[in-house]
């Protein structure tokens, strides 16, 4: 018998999923919603996600260009009609998809340690769109030539979201929701204002070291998502997402091929990390971490193994990954 919960850590806060074909399924919730009032996750639970939603945004650029509303080489002096002062104009929607753009990114994880570092002289709560997160990188230098070499970039991926709603005439959340979260049935997914939130959401906790206690995040994350992150799901709708996205429901199959290839010399394709496994297979999986919050989901369509791990108390949902993919479901 397959034993999951025993690489489950005893404290896990969260909602693990597992399916292996039609022969194995684990779903299960574990810790608290919220913390203070003992409210139960549970498989329903809307859980943030952090930089996860680059997917989401990847797939509505895509279909966008399959429409033949965009182009892979159209440009940021195109598109866009705010002042680009010293942004390259020449980055294309290629280039901002594989980050390979150089465009300066407000969040440069490469120096920046904490993302609550953001929030010292510019509060989070006026990140209520995108367009909203402009002031953080706008004065700023390119960080390398256009093309030069992948680096994973968050400004790229708000400046996608932006197209999106120039290009669809509607908040890139509304046209998320319309052409994919609707279509696959995704009925708890969605961005949220952390002051507004629905019902049955997880709060995101951080521990505090000096006072032993935990704490929301709520101050240190953009108050709603952007291009470059925070949309709310559950791990049913992931799964629903898996399927449509696969079945073809969502764009095509040269365009799913395309987004699903290395792009920029590195393991990543379009809005989606990929792993290779033993016959050079590529393996895609989105992922995110902000404070309080950690996710990974992976799709391994030849074998088809899925695996969600989301935390909503910055669990390290990577390595219960990595033990998860050890069991005997997997074919190890």
């Amino acid at each position: 018998m397959i034993d999951v919960e025993k690489y489950v850590e005893n404290d896990y806060n969260g909602c693990v999923f597992l399916k292996a074909k039609d022969n194995f399924r684990f779903a299960k919730a574990y810790g608290y919603a919220d913390l203070a009032n003992k409210v139960e996750n549970n498989l329903l639970t809307k859980f943030p996600t952090a930089s996860a939603g680059k997917a989401f945004i990847a797939v509505g650029i895509l279909q966008l260009i399959e429409k033949g509303l965009l182009s892979f080489e159209d440009t940021i002096g195109e598109l866009l009609d705010f002042d680009l002062k010293k942004i390259d104009k020449s980055i294309t929607i290629r280039n901002l998809l594989a980050h390979t753009s150089g465009i300066p990114d407000y969040f440069d994880e490469t120096i920046m340690d904490e993302y609550d570092e953001l929030w010292k002289d510019y509060p989070n709560y006026k990140i209520r769109k995108s367009e909203d997160l402009i002031p953080l990188f706008i004065d700023k230098p390119m960080m390398y030539p256009v093309g030069e070499k992948f680096q994973y970039n968050n400004t790229g991926y708000v400046v996608l979201g932006i197209i999106i709603e120039k290009i669809s005439k509607q908040g890139f959340d509304e046209y998320l929701k319309e052409n994919i979260f609707i279509p696959c049935g995704m009925e708890n997914t969605g961005y949220y204002e952390l002051d507004r939130l629905p019902s049955n959401c997880a709060n995101a906790y951080i521990y505090d070291q000096e006072r032993k206690e935990y704490y929301t995040n709520i101050y240190s994350v953009d108050v709603k998502g952007t291009g470059a992150g925070g949309a709310f799901t559950t791990i049913v709708d992931v799964e629903k997402f898996w399927s449509c996205l696969f079945k073809t429901q969502l764009i095509g199959q040269d365009m799913l091929r395309e987004m699903m290839s290395p792009q920029g010399g590195q393991n990543y394709g379009y809005g989606m990390w990929l792993s290779q496994d033993d016959q050079n297979n590529y393996i895609p999986y989105f992922q995110g971490c902000d404070p309080g919050v950690s996710f990974i989901s992976m799709y391994d369509w030849h074998k088809e193994v899925m695996i969600t791990i989301v935390s909503n108390f910055g669990d390290d949902v990577w390595k219960l990954k990595r033990n998860l993919m050890t069991l005997d479901f997997y074919g190890n």
